[in-house]
């Protein structure tokens, strides 16, 4: 599903110098910004059940903390780049100052792939890696939590290693933990949601009903099935989900004109995403090549797998009918696409405010675990929404003003959150 030849490190920081040639930014910040402030690359010895010893590769990338500690996900992938989590970094600033949370832009990950590992092996390297980064992660430094790949479980045996090696209870090291166990209702929900909340709103400044609307998802994740399910409850209609096929290791796209039930979709996928051919077949199911869920005559794209995922070559295929594009996932458009979006008349709503529901209720995880008092998932839902809703707005009303692309306006507002608060600082 990736596109060989992009590196989403150089996406990141393109985007980055064009706004900052927009504001006029001093070389020093540039210098400051584009660029991670920190990096740990280390080494994760694993002892596997066959009795040897394997070595993975871990790495913890802090990119800006003026603004609070460093927050991102860890992920665990086979092709994980070092270049890629200093993009996400990048971009975890970008999207923690757009929202206005008191949080700075970190990321980490493990070449590794969890699918072929069990679940002993997964925990073993798990407690590795924060073994190497104990001194540079915690509740006011750093605070990962999950990724691709990572889940809630993840997540705990980190904390659990984190309190062992520290000496005392830290819930708030970590977010992305099961609920009981620290973790927020609604985190589960929470990133996908945000994205529907984000689509709702370019809509109604588009004058669309969403109940009339059609749409094609790429990704079957946690992110993609819950902005799938709002969206249908919302109305919507989803005609067409890709999705990263484990065993054929290649993606297929999932299409039934008269709509596909998620429910049914959600219920015959494994944890990673894949979804069942033969048992989608038997729904009712068309199997397309992987690629097809772009070429789909639907009113909304809703790209929510991986990053450098729409290209000028995947863009070709894009329907005249197409009227928004809501970046669900981190980094899935490559720069050289967004004047051809702009041709198109495309809305779109770019990547680190479309997706910052994650972020956003990881956040309030943080706030509820260090204030020891937990909210309903309601509570959880309602500040997520006005939370996403006002940084929607406050994006949209700038691009109004100055007659900014939306990517640009959330760029600059973001940029100008985290300027301020370096210099403030006397960083520069």
């Amino acid at each position: 599903m990736g596109q060989e030849g992009y590196n989403p490190y150089v996406t990141a920081q393109t985007q980055f110098d064009n706004v900052a040639d927009i504001i006029k930014l001093d070389q020093s910040v540039r210098e400051l910004l584009r660029q991670p402030s920190r990096e740990f690359h280390f080494t994760i010895p694993v002892k596997m059940d066959d009795g040897s010893t394997k070595i993975f590769n871990g790495y913890r990338i802090q990119h800006n903390d003026a603004r609070g500690p460093a927050k991102g996900g860890i992920r665990f992938h086979p092709q994980e780049t070092i270049d890629t989590i200093r993009a996400l970094s990048m971009w975890m600033t970008w999207k923690c100052a757009v929202v206005d949370i008191p949080l700075g832009g970190g990321k980490g990950g493990i070449i590794c792939d969890p699918r072929t590992m069990s679940k002993g092996e997964q925990e073993r390297l798990c407690r590795g890696y924060v073994r190497q980064i104990a001194k540079n992660i915690g509740p006011v430094l750093d605070v990962p939590a999950p990724d691709v790949m990572t889940n809630g479980q993840h997540m705990l045996w980190m904390m659990d290693e984190f309190e062992m090696i520290h000496g005392g209870r830290y819930p708030g090291v970590i977010t992305g933990k099961p609920v009981g166990m620290g973790g927020s209702l609604g985190r589960t929900e929470a990133t996908g949601y945000g994205v529907i909340y984000n689509l709702r709103e370019a809509l109604k400044v588009l004058n669309i009903d969403m109940a009339s609307t059609t749409a094609s998802l790429q990704g079957f994740g946690n992110v993609a099935e819950h902005a799938a399910r709002l969206y249908t409850k919302m109305g919507g209609k989803i005609i067409a989900i890709s999705c990263w096929d484990q065993q054929d290791k290649k993606a297929y796209t999932f299409r039934n004109l008269a709509g596909l039930d998620i429910e049914q979709m959600a219920s015959i996928k494994d944890s990673f995403g894949t979804i069942d051919k033969e048992k989608a077949q038997a729904l009712g199911c068309e199997l397309l090549d992987g690629e097809d869920w772009i070429a789909q005559d639907v009113d909304i794209l809703l790209p929510c797998a991986l990053e450098n995922q729409i290209t000028p070559v995947t863009f070709a295929k894009v329907s005249d009918q197409v009227k928004v594009l809501c970046e669900g996932a981190n980094g899935p458009t490559t720069p050289d696409c967004d004047e051809l979006i702009k041709a198109k008349n495309i809305f779109l709503v770019p990547d680190f405010l479309c997706n910052a529901g994650g972020v956003t209720c990881s956040y309030f995880e943080q706030v509820q675990c260090n204030t020891n008092y937990f909210w309903s998932k309601e509570e959880v839902l309602e500040k997520l929404d006005t939370k996403m809703t006002a940084a929607f707005q406050a994006v949209y009303k700038l691009a109004q003003e100055k007659d900014l692309y939306m990517r640009d306006a959330a760029y600059v507002i973001a940029i100008n959150r985290v300027v301020e608060a370096v210099k403030l600082r006397g960083w520069v």
